[in-house]
């Protein structure tokens, strides 16, 4: 019986070290906006072929931190870029990141 119990008990213990290491997205509860310091102004454009990414929120020791925009190049020929955005989420809000389209 010992034998069962020590069995169960190390199913649990690996159940539960798996259902908290499984998490892939951070959960917001609080509204975040813009930095009040923060002041966004765009360099000037390195060639005709770069687009603006705008600024966004990247995941940092379990919350968001905020980066500023900048110019890149599209990885391909019509390629466009789609900003960032908060997701409500029934735990609070997600931040889906930009992307190339």
């Amino acid at each position: 019986m010992k034998k069962y119990g020590r069995i169960l008990m190390l199913f649990s213990a690996l159940t539960l070290f798996a259902a908290a290491s499984s998490q892939a997205q951070i959960v917001v509860r609080a509204r975040l906006g813009r930095p009040r310091t923060a002041v966004v102004v765009r360099p000037v454009r390195p060639t005709p072929r770069h687009v603006w990414v705008a600024e966004e929120w990247v995941p940092s020791g379990g919350t968001y931190v905020y980066k500023e925009g900048y110019w890149a190049e599209p990885p391909r020929r019509r390629a466009v870029w789609v900003p960032g955005r908060w997701r409500h989420h029934h735990r609070g809000y997600v931040w889906v990141g930009g992307y190339w389209r």
